[in-house]
């Protein structure tokens, strides 16, 4: 099981989330956004338990997703946690990097 950790603005959430499921073939429409939407504004990355999973299960891929806003900030702390090829860990870690910039 591989991991890829980091943070990115909650603004980017919604792109970062439809291009990873992208590469994950996982189809990510408007209801799958508006669960995560709805699910993260409970989460806190203070408190362990209150982060938010969110599966992408795709033909070769299935990840999870781990969510947590920093509460009284514009940050989301993600965590992305599965069976990924090498490439797919490279491809998260950089959408991490890249929506972690203004």
């Amino acid at each position: 099981m591989a991991e890829v950790g980091g943070w990115i603005w909650k603004s980017n959430l919604r792109p970062f989330l439809e291009l990873l499921s992208r590469y994950a073939a996982y189809d990510f429409d408007a209801t799958d956004w508006e669960t995560v939407a709805l699910a993260v504004e409970e989460t806190d990355d203070e408190r362990s338990e209150c982060w938010y999973a969110y599966p992408l299960v795709g033909d070769v891929h299935e990840i999870a997703v781990l969510l947590a806003r920093a509460v009284g900030g514009e940050e989301v702390s993600v965590t992305v946690r599965g069976t990924m090829t090498a490439g797919l860990q490279l491809r998260a870690d950089t959408l991490l990097s890249a929506f972690a910039s203004g």
